[in-house]
């Protein structure tokens, strides 16, 4: 499961583009308490290609984009968890705002998010498009919310 895991996403570029002809689809997010939601989008994110690779928000990222108090859980055991899922093929991190170096690194086919996402809001779709790859938005799987969970966590 660890041999999933890549912290350095360079690493991980080197490996991928040692087996030419896969067609790799890269997603990114937080996935801080992973639900039904995430390993749904999961699997039909991985239905788009040979090879799913899940970048993971650093923890000073997710803190960025979420607030004080998240992640709950460290980029390596959100790591851990999204790497025991058989559809996630392998999972890097990255620390900056947008995933537009990790996609610069990768180069996927496909970039994938989820339905929460229109494709002229991310910062990372000129990126992807100029290096030959399309962006797919996956419909929203509602009633599924980390921030809801949290919020049920702490009670009324």
């Amino acid at each position: 499961m660890t041999r999933k895991i890549f912290p350095d996403r360079v690493r991980l570029a080197e490996q991928l583009h040692a087996k030419p002809g896969r067609s790799i689809v890269l997603t990114n997010g937080c996935f801080d308490l992973l639900h039904p939601g995430h390993v749904t989008y999961l699997a039909r994110a991985r239905a788009l290609g040979d090879c799913l690779v899940v970048a993971l928000n650093s923890d000073r990222s997710v803190r960025a984009l979420k607030g004080p108090g998240r992640p709950l859980n460290a980029v390596e055991d959100r790591a851990l968890v999204l790497a025991a899922l058989s559809a996630v093929d392998y999972v890097t991190y990255f620390d900056e705002d947008t995933p537009v170096q990790t996609i610069e690194a990768i180069q996927p086919a496909v970039h994938c998010k989820g339905g929460d996402y229109r494709p002229e809001d991310l910062p990372e779709a000129a990126t992807v498009q100029a290096l030959g790859g399309r962006v797919v938005i996956l419909p929203f799987i509602s009633g599924y919310s980390t921030t809801d969970l949290v919020r049920r966590m702490h009670g009324p």
